[in-house]
């Protein structure tokens, strides 16, 4: 049987050169120290392999249809057998992968291997990054719900501020000038079909660079990159204290590869697939959506950007950042490598880090978006109406029944776009109060046509009694009897700003 089996590899090897191709590719000399800090760029590989797989069998459910796309997915997760695990695994590897481009990178950063003679396999690795995150967004957009309707709509727009070409751009983004069933064909095909392929194309490219260039070494103090000499002092380095790739560089790949798919896979059974949250109508305004993970960040800085710049950043960030990521090998491609002696390479990358860190934090909390549904669900704490008046106690329910709780937060508990109100009659007077609620300012809208005298008397006197220490600005003498006695004349309310 063995014999058997040689001798069919054999004819199959004589015809197709099969191991004859993979045999120098799997064998290749790599540095001895390229240990734990050189297996993220294999992690990336398997992930995306995954996304492969599960994205083909998804593909054969999936309807890319804009009147059926919500139902196939539904009947995928409720009647498919394990369907909703493979939705779950598909999901997951993308957010798993785009992670470990992340991780890829940054490292590769960190220890400058993208400079000489590797400047073309950084460059390819930015590309593939962003083809990373398009497959991310566009596999957002094939959920074809709330998310994916109001991320498209963004997007749009955002597209639509260039200027001459807006309009064009945008029509070419959508299928049309406005979204439905032409862009969900669209982006599937941008999804299923050019993405992956043009993904593919780019990891052959880059790991031909990589067997063309090698593996780079860690990164020493003192051992400086010189184009002149670094290619045959590396090669030298390499053939004598170099180790075959397969098996001893590929074991460190395989072990942190089985354990970050099985976290993967964990993750997947616990938390599920994600979405679809809702079918996509225009006319629900009380959706909130958001963005996967990998774009929370984006979503926070998007919502925090100035409005005077807002146009301007949104238009020149993405080339400038992209020509950056690009050029970064072109400006530095010779000496050190070793971080310790890089000290301002090191700190824009802790700088990025904690940036993207606190603003996908943001973008998780959302504070400066409505919760739209607090004034229903968030009631007042008990603490605050205990020994009020019923005057106060009036204008505790015109706080909750105006909605005030979506942006306003009592004691912590409700919307984060507005300061939090309890301990506002601490910090307004009466005067300013009722200022503040008719004629309005900052984000907060003018409530003067809305609420009525006695309303906003009451709502008023239930904010005056919100303090944390028992004390607060002077009022007016009798600008409480003044407010609710129709015999007094009123209070004269300052200008704003005087």
């Amino acid at each position: 049987m063995l014999r058997r089996m040689l001798a069919m590899v054999g004819w199959v090897e004589e015809r197709s050169g099969a191991i004859g191709f993979v045999a120098p590719i799997m064998t290749h000399r790599v540095p001895r120290d390229a240990k734990w800090w050189y297996v993220f760029g294999s992690a990336t590989l398997m992930f995306f392999m995954i996304q492969l797989v599960s994205g083909t069998l998804l593909a054969t459910l999936y309807a890319p249809s804009a009147a059926d796309a919500f139902q196939s997915l539904q009947y995928i997760d409720q009647q498919v057998p394990m369907g909703w695990m493979l939705r779950a695994i598909h999901g997951m590897s993308s957010n798993f992968m785009v992670i470990m481009v992340l991780v890829h990178m940054s490292q590769v950063f960190l220890h400058a291997s993208f400079k000489y003679p590797r400047e073309l396999t950084w460059m390819v690795g930015v590309l593939l990054l962003f083809c990373t995150l398009a497959l991310a967004f566009t596999g957002q957009i094939m959920r074809w719900d709330q998310d994916a309707y109001w991320g498209l709509g963004i997007g749009a727009s955002i597209v639509d501020r260039v200027p001459v070409l807006g309009n064009q751009m945008r029509n070419v983004l959508l299928g049309g000038p406005y979204i439905g069933g032409a862009t969900l064909s669209r982006f599937f095909a941008l999804h299923v079909f050019v993405l992956p392929g043009t993904t593919i194309a780019l990891v052959g490219l880059h790991l031909a660079l990589i067997l063309k260039g090698g593996v780079s070494e860690m990164p020493k103090a003192g051992q400086l990159v010189d184009p002149a000499t670094y290619k045959k002092d590396y090669e030298e380095r390499v053939h004598k204290t170099g180790v075959p790739f397969f098996p001893d560089a590929a074991k460190r790949d395989m072990v942190f590869c089985g354990l970050a798919l099985i976290l993967m896979v964990g993750l997947a059974m616990w938390m599920g697939p994600a979405g679809p949250n809702g079918n996509p109508d225009p006319t629900i305004i009380n959706a909130n959506p958001r963005p996967d993970a990998a774009f929370l960040w984006i979503f926070s800085a998007l919502a925090l950007l100035p409005p005077q710049i807002e146009t301007f950043l949104l238009l020149a960030s993405p080339p400038v950042i992209v020509i950056g990521l690009l050029a970064i090998p072109l400006i530095s491609n010779r000496g050190e490598r070793a971080p310790t002696r890089r000290p301002i390479a090191v700190i824009t990358m802790l700088v990025i880090v904690v940036a993207i860190g606190a603003l996908t934090w943001l973008g998780v909390s959302s504070p400066w978006s409505p919760v739209m549904d607090a004034w229903t669900r968030v009631p007042t704490p008990v603490h605050m109406v205990k020994r009020l008046s019923p005057l106060q106690m009036q204008g505790a329910v015109v706080l909750q029944y105006q909605q005030c709780r979506n942006c306003h937060a009592l004691d912590g508990e409700g919307g984060m776009r507005g300061p939090d109100l309890a301990d506002v009659g601490s910090r307004l007077s009466w005067d300013q109060l009722v200022r503040q609620v008719q004629q309005g300012g900052g984000n907060m809208p003018a409530y003067g046509k809305t609420l009525s005298s006695a309303e906003t008397v009451a709502l008023v006197a239930f904010l005056q009694s919100c303090r944390t220490d028992g004390t607060g600005p002077s009022t007016i003498p009798g600008a409480l009897e003044r407010a609710t006695s129709p015999d007094l004349p009123p209070v004269a309310v300052p200008p704003v700003g005087e």
